[in-house]
């Protein structure tokens, strides 16, 4: 028989165990375990038949639309979870721990595959992370105008064995109005969430974590309040870099990009950079000029980080200069900031 497990064993044993998370697509779409793989019991379409009748008629309704539905596609079920399983082991889940699982569970086992079941299923997951996410964590703030080369410093620092958080790796986005360039779709906040808290189960609380300095959204994806408060209390290294610096760095990472993605995000903040130097950027853009358009983006975009500095970080602070937006040299810098006793 399936053995129901509580949420902390069920983390670690998905150390050494696949997770299959049986729920439908779309609801593994909105957000699902880091790593778990999506073997649905019901499609979505099917789901939404069985919980109608559930609500309008009777769970005896419900359970025998489920049979006719899933009766056709337990030899395919079968065959999908002894592929996915791991010395014959496999953590299931759904919802809330109910049927979904259970069937699933008592499929895999008759299958020779040992299952374990998460008890109150996602819901409780969910629950755990975020109040994980809440706890206290010693954190460092990366902070600086766009073009910095912020990310490039917390690579260059898990290089040298420091802990980081790219929040924006784990958004899928750089954070401006070019922040989408090049990156895969943006997870929901949801699952945001999920991939945070799932990097955050891995570093050593005793140690310092750094962050860049970020506003709460990221594109589409929302920082959890109670770890953006963190990040706000947190004490932050600026680093100041002449504009010209950093407009040549853009060029380097933005000017691969096609004319026309550019101007579609020139035109994204045309209204917030005036319309007059929003044309003079996308006539740059024409030109192959790219170093013009960068100086006026960072224009506007060095207005909003100082408004934001003095907002986001009303605590502890301490301003470096550079002269380079080079990873190493910087990074240099910044850990000699910490030794010299910023802290």
């Amino acid at each position: 028989m399936p053995q129901i497990i509580d949420i902390e064993t069920f983390l670690q044993k998905r150390k050494e165990i696949p997770v299959i998370d049986v729920r439908s697509p779309a609801e593994y779409a909105q957000g699902h375990i880091p790593g778990a793989v999506n073997i649905p019991l019901f499609n979505d379409e099917e789901r939404k038949i069985v919980g109608t009748k559930y609500k309008k008629e009777n769970k005896e309704s419900a359970m025998f639309a489920a049979l006719g539905i899933v009766g056709p596609k337990m030899v395919a079920l079968a065959k999908t979870g002894m592929k996915a399983a791991r010395n014959k082991e496999l953590l299931v889940h759904c919802w809330r721990g109910g049927m979904r699982s259970a069937g699933m569970a008592w499929l895999f086992e008759n299958m020779g595959i040992r299952a374990w079941i998460l008890d109150g299923g996602y819901r409780t997951y969910r629950r755990y992370i975020r109040e994980f996410i809440s706890q206290p964590f010693d954190l460092i703030i990366l902070g600086g105008s766009t073009g910095s080369g912020k990310t490039a410093i917390l690579q260059e620092l898990a290089q040298r064995g420091e802990q980081i958080t790219d929040l924006e790796g784990l958004a899928c986005h750089k954070g401006s109005a070019f922040g989408a360039l090049g990156e895969e779709p943006q997870p929901t906040t949801e699952h945001f969430e999920n991939l945070l808290a799932d990097d955050l189960l891995r570093i050593n609380p005793a140690k310092r974590l750094w962050l860049e300095d970020e506003s709460r959204n990221i594109g589409k994806c929302v920082i959890p309040e109670p770890f953006f408060f963190r990040m706000r209390e947190a004490p932050i290294i600026e680093l100041k870099v002449k504009r010209e610096i950093r407009a040549a760095r853009l060029v380097t990472e933005y000017g691969k990009y096609p004319d026309n993605e550019l101007i579609a995000c020139i035109e994204k903040i045309s209204r917030r950079i005036g319309g007059d130097k929003a044309r003079e950027a996308v006539e740059a853009i024409g030109k192959k000029d790219y170093f013009t358009t960068a100086m006026i983006t960072l224009h506007y975009y060095d207005k909003s980080y100082a408004f934001s500095l003095e907002k986001n970080h009303p605590g502890k602070k301490i301003v470096i200069s550079s002269g380079s937006t080079d990873p190493s040299l910087n990074t240099d810098l910044v850990l000699e900031t910490l030794r010299s006793g910023m802290r």
